[in-house]
């Protein structure tokens, strides 16, 4: 099993077309053997960042194998919806990770 950390920084004004995105995307994970474990949206009162930027989500995501993982990333339906992810997300840090 894997874990994928994204943290994901939305265009300003963009928030409405990264929900449609999400809406689309999120439930493909189940076709892959991936779960949505933790979808966090930052406080910006109470958060920090190093430089200054604030991720406007964060997900913690799990797969039972990285091929699963690399099959999700490269999936043709979830490619389709590239326009709207384009449109929205500014930029996005994926860290992974394997259970200890």
């Amino acid at each position: 099993m894997i874990f994928v950390t994204a943290f994901l920084f939305v265009k300003e004004g963009k928030e409405q077309v990264f929900e449609s995105y999400e809406n689309l995307v999120l439930p493909l994970l189940s076709d892959f053997e991936g779960t949505l474990i933790y979808r966090v949206r930052a406080d910006k009162e109470v958060s920090y960042s190093v430089d200054g930027e604030i991720p406007y989500e964060i997900h913690l995501i799990s797969f039972s194998s990285i091929k699963m993982f690399d099959a999700f990333i490269t999936d043709e339906k979830r490619m389709s919806f590239q326009d709207l992810q384009k449109e929205s997300i500014k930029s996005t840090f994926i860290v992974k990770e394997e259970k200890l």
